[in-house]
């Protein structure tokens, strides 16, 4: 998943804004009790995503796989006041650790939780959304892209997580193995769906597993 090496990652994390004391307990309590940590953003990429949503200053917010809520909270520090931000996730069993940091940090009337699965409440949900982070099961990311696209109006910025799947999406990786999984041919078919979508102008950034910025025409 990560790709620099390590000396360089060291170097630009620790030339990047410290990590928060709030997420860096709650990235330590994911990585000591939580199943597949490295599903969590991470204090680089969690910078990033703060960056950015400062940067736009969005009023709303919908973040699509919850997980423990790192991702959430990194975002909800660029909402403009009276903003709010949504964030959906079909593993219920992870609610309460969420809930927990989201009082902590003094967002339980502004961070609006949907456990259950994001197909069923992606539609539910009325846009706008000045920007969305998408980081759910990697088959159906063409799925909840087809689900969002609407409610992201021109300007507004979708980033899709994953979108290197720990350099399984090149010949480099594929060619001398089997057929490329089932998760891995849904990323290559989206990025490359994007990329020729009217609709959004894309940029790749090759940032830990890889960030695809859609930014809606």
């Amino acid at each position: 998943m990560d790709f620099l090496p390590p000396p360089i990652a060291a170097y630009a994390e620790a030339h990047t804004a410290p990590e928060p004391p709030l997420l860096a307990r709650l990235a330590r309590e994911t990585w000591v009790n939580v199943p597949y940590p490295r599903m969590l953003s991470g204090h680089g990429q969690g910078r990033l995503l703060s960056l950015l949503a400062k940067l736009i200053r969005p009023r709303r917010i919908l973040d699509v796989g919850t997980y423990t809520g790192y991702s959430a909270l990194c975002l909800a520090e660029g909402l403009a006041p009276g903003g709010e931000l949504h964030t959906v996730d079909a593993n219920d069993e992870l609610a309460s650790l969420v809930n927990r940091y989201v009082a902590e940090a003094g967002l339980t009337d502004v961070v609006h939780c949907h456990w259950a699965p994001a197909a069923e409440v992606l539609p539910t949900l009325p846009g706008p959304f000045e920007l969305v982070f998408l980081d759910a099961d990697k088959e159906n990311n063409a799925l909840y892209f087809s689900l969002i696209i609407d409610k992201v109006p021109p300007g507004g910025l979708i980033i899709v997580d994953n979108v290197l799947w720990s350099g399984k999406v090149t010949p480099e990786w594929w060619v001398p193995h089997q057929r490329p999984d089932n998760a891995t041919q849904a990323v290559r078919a989206f990025n490359a769906a994007v990329l020729t979508d009217a609709r959004v102008e894309p940029l790749l950034l090759p940032v830990r597993d890889g960030l695809l910025l859609l930014r809606r025409r």
